[in-house]
């Protein structure tokens, strides 16, 4: 079919995997049970976890489905409702037996079957018991109610890239006047940000406080941005304790 594709064959003998199933082959039947990877933990959302309840009890569920669904012989049977048993308790699960509810039989009549609803939805995010008393409220209401989590693996084990902005730090910096080219240094241990407002605001009050701020009044010429103006030339370490120290080049 293709050369890429490469296929392989597990022969039989007297009992084969398939997906999640044994089969093993007798001298008069067929048994089957569920099969599980040697690589398989029985790790759920533990009971104990700050889940909400209708994302911890899926799984157990979804156990207790596969067990009653597939043909078992009684003694596979009793074993797999032990495994599952074993899972609950390792997940700190109560102790009780726990019974999955009968599947919902639900009967559409004639008459809705055409018509189109649409549900809204509202999603809330899980942090206790505080939020189940809130969302309980909506129950008796058409808006559906959808929760989520943030302590999820991803959030937990992801590393995020801090993404500094190069204006928040403090050191030497180089200010040109966007008509004359002239540059003024001066060094601070506050953030760039800052220091550049206080020029800004020198040149909009006509005020002599800043000798980059005056050259402009009296050339009568204009302020830029900050990232047309300003030029980092070398930056501190935070909390470095520095003076204001100025220069003005020509």
């Amino acid at each position: 079919m293709h050369p890429n594709l490469k296929f392989t064959a597990e022969t039989e003998t007297k009992k084969i995997n398939l997906l999640d199933l044994t089969i093993q082959r007798t001298a008069t039947c067929w048994k089957t049970s569920l099969y599980r990877k040697p690589t398989f933990t029985d790790k759920i959302i533990p009971y104990s976890s700050n889940h909400p309840t209708q994302h911890k009890y899926p799984a157990i569920k979804f156990l207790y489905n596969r067990m009653n669904t597939h043909n078992l012989q009684e003694n596979e049977y009793k074993t797999e409702e032990n495994t599952i048993r074993n899972i609950m308790q390792n997940n700190d699960f109560p102790t009780h037996p726990y019974h999955p509810p009968p599947p919902r039989q639900t009967t559409i009549a004639p008459d809705e079957r055409t018509a189109t609803t649409i549900q809204k939805w509202a999603t809330f995010t899980y942090v206790g018991k505080e939020t189940t008393f809130i969302t309980n409220l909506f129950k008796k209401t058409d808006l559906g109610i959808a929760l989520r989590t943030n302590n999820t693996i991803q959030r937990l084990l992801m590393q995020r890239q801090q993404t500094s902005d190069k204006y928040a730090q403090s050191g030497v910096y180089k200010l040109t006047c966007p008509d004359c080219n002239k540059a003024y240094v001066g060094e601070t241990g506050r953030n760039f940000a800052v220091r550049f407002n206080e020029h800004k605001n020198a040149f909009k009050t006509n005020s002599h406080t800043s000798n980059f701020a005056k050259h402009l009044i009296e050339q009568a010429h204009s302020f830029s941005s900050i990232q047309n103006t300003m030029q980092i030339l070398q930056r501190h370490s935070k909390g470095a304790h520095l003076n204001t120290i100025e220069r003005y080049y020509i």
